[in-house]
C-alpha cells in the first residue's frame, strides 16, 4: 500500500487532524537545510564562547595549524570541539528516541525521561559508581544501556498489567512514578557509598567534561541506532496511525516495536552515559518536527536528529553564559522550556498521536 493510500485512510479515520498529511518533503527539506545552518552557526558559537572567549582566527589556526604549546589551541582541540560534537550527538539521540517512542505508543507525552528510560540509565550508572569504582567509559556505557532497558521494561510492564491496558495516561503516570523511585534509589546509593558527587553530575546533565575518548564510544552507538530506526521508519509511520490499521496492512508490529525499543535503549543509553540525564529534548523536538514536516517518520527521524542537535547545542551555550565563569547545568536550561511544554501537552492533548 502506498503512502497516498495510507494518507487517505488517515484523513478518513482522523477527521480532527485534517491539517496533517503523511509527508511534506518540501517542508522537510527546508527544516533540514535551516537546521543544518543553525547547527553550523551554533557549533561556531559553541567553540568561541565560554569562560575564555576566543576569536575565529584562533579557532582556524587551532584546526589547521595546531600548536601544542598554545593554551588557546589546547582549549579548542581538547575541550571545546569535543563538547560541541557531543552536544550534537546527544541532542540527536534524545530527540530521535522521543520521536520513536511517541510514534510506537501513540502517546504525546512519551519521551526517554517521562518513561524512565533516562532515569533507568542514571540509576544503573549510580550502581556502577558504587560497586565498581574506577570503571571505564566503556563500562559506564554498558551499564547505561542496561539501565535504560530496565527502566523501559518496568514502565511498560506496569502499563500492560494495569486495569484497562496500556493507555497514554497510564504510561506517563507509570513513567513518572518509576522515575521518581529510581531517582530516590540513586540518591540513597550515592549517599551510602559516598559517590554523591559523581552521581549528581549525571542527574544534573552536562557535557562540559566530555573527551574525545567518550565521543569514540558514542559515535558507533549513534550510527547503529539511527540506522535501525531509519530501517523501520515507514513501519513506524503506519503504526502511529493505529495498531489495528498497521496489522491490517500486514505490518509485523511486534518486530517493529522490539527493534524500536532496542534502538531507543541504544540511543538513550549512549547519550546518558556521556552527558547524564538531560531531559525534555525527546519530548519537545518530535512535536515541533511533526508540526513542520507531517507524520512520515522517514522525514521525522532525520529532522528530529538535526533539531535535537540544534536545541542542545544552543542550550549548552546558554548554560555556560548564564553565570560566568560558572556553568549552569544544561539539564536545567532544557527543563525551563520542557516543563511548560509538558504541562501544555498534558492539559490539551486528548488523543495521543
Amino acid at each position: 500500500m502506498s503512502f497516498l493510500e495510507v494518507d487517505e485512510i488517515y484523513n478518513e479515520n482522523e477527521a480532527d487532524h485534517q491539517q496533517h498529511i503523511v509527508s511534506r518533503p518540501l517542508g522537510a527539506m527546508i527544516v533540514l537545510g535551516g537546521g543544518l545552518l543553525l547547527l553550523l552557526v551554533g557549533a561556531a558559537l559553541s567553540i568561541i564562547l565560554g569562560a575564555a572567549d576566543l576569536k575565529l582566527g584562533t579557532v582556524w589556526d587551532a584546526l589547521f595549524h595546531f600548536n601544542s604549546q598554545n593554551t588557546a589551541h589546547q582549549i579548542i582541540q581538547e575541550l571545546r570541539i569535543p563538547r560541541t560534537i557531543s552536544a550534537m550527538l546527544v541532542g540527536a539521540c534524545l530527540a530521535v528516541s522521543g520521536a520513536i517512542m511517541q510514534g510506537m505508543t501513540r502517546n504525546a507525552l512519551a519521551s526517554p525521561e517521562i518513561l524512565s528510560v533516562t532515569h533507568g540509565s542514571a540509576f544503573a550508572i549510580a550502581i556502577a559508581f558504587a560497586f565498581f569504582p574506577g570503571i571505564s567509559s566503556l563500562g559506564l556505557m554498558f551499564w547505561s544501556f542496561a539501565g535504560a532497558g530496565f527502566g523501559a521494561l518496568v514502565v511498560f510492564a506496569i502499563g500492560l498489567f494495569s486495569q484497562g491496558g496500556l493507555t497514554p495516561v497510564k504510561l506517563a503516570l507509570a513513567g513518572i512514578a518509576v522515575g521518581t523511585m529510581l531517582s530516590a534509589l540513586s540518591s540513597s546509593i550515592a549517599i551510602h557509598f559516598d559517590v554523591a558527587r559523581d552521581v549528581s553530575f549525571w542527574y544534573a546533565g552536562g557535557i562540559a567534561g566530555v573527551k574525545w575518548s567518550s565521543i569514540q564510544l558514542l559515535l558507533p552507538a549513534v550510527v547503529l541506532g539511527l540506522v535501525l530506526v531509519l530501517v523501520i521508519a515507514r513501519s513506524i509511520t503506519i503504526l502511529s496511525l493505529g495498531e489495528e490499521l498497521a496489522k491490517g496492512l500486514g505490518q509485523y508490529t511486534t518486530a517493529v516495536k522490539v527493534i524500536g525499543i532496542g534502538a531507543v535503549v541504544l540511543l538513550t543509553g549512549a547519550a546518558v552515559s556521556v552527558a547524564g540525564a538531560i531531559g525534555f529534548i525527546g519530548l519537545i523536538i518530535p512535536h515541533i518536527t511533526r508540526f513542520l514536516v507531517g507524520i512520515d517518520y522517514r522525514w521525522i527521524i532525520p529532522c528530529s536528529a538535526v533539531l535535537g542537535a540544534v536545541l542542545l547545542i544552543y542550550a549548552d551555550i546558554v548554560a555556560r553564559l548564564l553565570n560566568p565563569p560558572f556553568e549552569t547545568p544544561v539539564g536545567a536550561v532544557t527543563a525551563l522550556v520542557g516543563v511548560p511544554f509538558f504541562l501544555y501537552l498534558a492539559r490539551h492533548d486528548k488523543r495521543g498521536l
